[in-house]
């Protein structure tokens, strides 16, 4: 008896411990272990609040329908009740300041429930166009018959709008029970009427959702008395009880609810009621430990205790991550800023960080411990120049791979179709000379009017712009958010958005600057006339046009000497016909002096392009010496 007493001592002071944390609202940072009550409406729950607690529960207007309510019975010697009010997360200071005052005023030892209810109604401001509250009614009761339990009642789960409840306070209801039972410190006592089938009440639904594998529901059959005897549906929820259909860990449990006829009997008459009714009909079968009140209490205060002592050691962990990320939030406020000297000294303090940490990213020295580990996104992603170093390396790549409106395949393969935006030379050729034809001026037959190579050149660097663009664009993306990083680490949350507008600000200066220095550089090359001075001009063309006047020639000595494959794999002595071959090599020569200048002007606008094409570099060098001295010259002055 003295270690039952020992334990009761124990257990009271482990909930009396969780019950302070979540007074303190340290719920809304870290879950703690309780049992929560939930049930469609009319499913009887608030009879099952009754007949654990003694008191007397409202039923038709009921606080289930309202508010969240927290229930805490302890066994003392002595009577005692505490109501008051745990303000919503979305109360203004003044609000939640005014509710935490609030105290019920009656002091009935066995309260009428209903009005403690009204009395919390109005202090919570709820009306017919406010139904719901996000506010938590926080009941206390002592007693010598009270077992040591907390649960959390949560309102009843509906679909249907009335005058009372509409269908968007529906959604209300069910968003806050799935949070509820989302936790995985929750104990779930999932409560289910008898009276209606057990797969179309919605409570089952999110019960196997959100513990799908059930392992921290408790299964709750009330009503069991309206099911007809030897029926279907009573053979049913005995297979239920039994947990042989939907199966929980912690089991099911029957409930026989007060009827209208026995509102009026004592909680004592109430209990015998149940039990005389359990020891008939096929309710008789079952294991007493599921059967009635009386077990239901022993069954949810032990589930409450195990569950509070399997928790404890990652409920302790996750408050002291929670203490840490507070100190590590208020490290970040720094000291009072009330008067304009301290926001003064804030500021140039921020300033001093954020001008070391953002020049080390765009020095690429990276020894802070603010930049991490390369190997994680976020520390790479804190690592400016490496980001913009490898952005630029892919933009030389797309220019490559991207730069030119239609790439002009040389010789095509008979047995590979050319691909999309790919065009043969000898068509490319046949497009030049109808051009050329209507861009005619004083030059000689067999000769091309210069202009055509800048016209054919600013249709194959097109996509120049496009692409610059898009690089500008990634770069600066990565300015703002490697700039948006170092201040969220720097500055508290309070200050950070703040200070970020008027950085935000000097960058978006800065992308006016990019854009007109991206126009400087682009502009010139789809206007004006083209011009070079580098030699590799005519070095391009005379390859191009050497490579093609050695496959040419392999052509026509492997047609004059019957031969398949590479010239140069030939090791014999040739026996020849000179005039035949030099007749054969004649017969190579362009006759058409159109087509022989338009072939020539293609040659001048690749070899063009080629030279021009050196721009990818041009703009990367623009960028590293534009951005990067941009950035260290603003990070070097201070935030106002």
């Amino acid at each position: 008896m003295a270690s039952l007493a020992l334990q009761s001592i124990d257990h009271r002071e482990l909930l009396d411990a969780v019950d302070k944390l979540r007074i303190t609202g340290i719920s809304r940072y870290v879950d703690l272990p309780q049992i929560i009550v939930c049930g469609d409406q009319s499913a009887g729950k608030s009879s099952v609040l009754e007949a654990i607690s003694g008191m007397s529960f409202p039923t038709k207007d009921n606080l289930c329908t309202r508010f969240a309510t927290e229930l805490i019975l302890r066994r003392d010697a002595s009577h005692r009740l505490k109501v008051s009010i745990t303000p919503g997360s979305d109360r203004s200071p003044e609000e939640a300041r005014r509710l935490s005052q609030f105290q019920s005023g009656t002091g009935n030892l066995e309260p009428d429930l209903g009005s403690i209810v009204e009395e919390a109604k109005g202090a919570m401001g709820l009306s017919e166009t406010k139904v719901f509250s996000t506010d938590t009614l926080r009941v206390e009761l002592c007693g010598p018959t009270q077992p040591h339990l907390t649960m959390v009642d949560l309102p009843g789960i509906f679909r249907a709008g009335n005058k009372d409840q509409s269908v968007a306070d529906a959604a209300i209801v069910r968003e806050m029970v799935r949070t509820y039972m989302k936790s995985s410190r929750s104990i779930i006592l999932c409560v289910v009427s008898a009276k209606n089938d057990f797969s179309l009440q919605d409570v089952t639904e999110f019960a196997r959702e959100l513990d799908s594998k059930g392992m921290r529901t408790i299964g709750l059959i009330t009503k069991p008395d309206t099911l007809d005897a030897g029926s279907g549906m009573e053979a049913s929820y005995l297979k239920l009880a039994r947990n042989e259909d939907v199966y929980f860990r912690l089991g099911w449990h029957v409930l026989k609810n007060r009827s209208y006829e026995m509102r009026d009997l004592s909680s004592i008459e109430r209990d015998k009621a149940e039990e005389e009714f359990f020891a008939t009909r096929v309710w008789a079968s079952m294991d007493s430990t599921h059967l009635g009140i009386q077990s239901l209490k022993r069954c949810l205060s032990k589930v409450l205790e195990e569950q509070i002592l399997d928790q404890l050691p990652s409920l302790i962990k996750d408050i002291e991550a929670g203490i840490s990320s507070c100190n590590e939030q208020l490290r970040r406020i720094g000291s009072p800023r009330g008067t304009l000297r301290e926001q003064r000294h804030y500021l140039v303090r921020i300033s001093q960080k954020f001008s070391h940490l953002m020049r080390a990213a765009v020095e690429g020295s990276y020894n802070d411990h603010y930049f991490g580990s390369a190997r994680t996104e976020e520390g790479y992603q804190n690592r400016l120049r490496a980001v913009v170093q490898n952005l630029l390396t892919g933009y030389a790549r797309d220019m490559s791979l991207r730069g030119q409106t239609r790439v002009i395949v040389e010789f095509p393969s008979e047995d590979k179709p050319l691909s999309v935006g790919e065009i043969s030379r000898s068509s490319y050729v046949e497009e030049v000379k109808d051009l050329m034809r209507r861009n005619r001026g004083c030059e000689l037959p067999g000769t091309f009017n210069p202009l055509i190579i800048g016209e054919l050149f600013k249709e194959q660097c097109q996509e120049w712009r496009g692409i610059t663009t898009d690089a500008k664009n990634t770069i600066l993306q990565a300015v703002y958010r490697s700039t948006q990083a170092t201040i969220g680490h720097i500055a508290a949350d309070e200050t950070s958005g703040g200070i970020l507008q008027i950085i935000n600000a000097r960058i978006d200066a800065l992308h006016s600057d990019l854009n007109q220095k991206i126009s400087d550089l682009l502009d010139p090359h789809y206007t004006g006339h083209p011009i070079t001075y580098n030699h590799y001009l005519t070095d391009n063309v005379q390859k191009a046009q050497a490579d093609r006047s050695r496959r040419r020639l392999e052509e026509t000595l492997k047609e004059f000497i019957g031969g398949e494959g590479n010239i140069s794999a030939y090791d014999y002595k040739l026996s020849m016909n000179p005039a035949k071959l030099m007749s054969m090599l004649a017969q190579r020569t362009e006759p058409d002096m159109e087509r022989y200048a338009s072939d020539l002007a293609v040659d001048y606008m690749q070899a063009y392009y080629k030279v021009r094409h050196s721009l990818s570099l041009l703009v990367r060098f623009h960028v590293v010496m534009f951005i990067i001295p941009a950035m260290d010259a603003y990070i070097a002055c201070r935030l106002p």
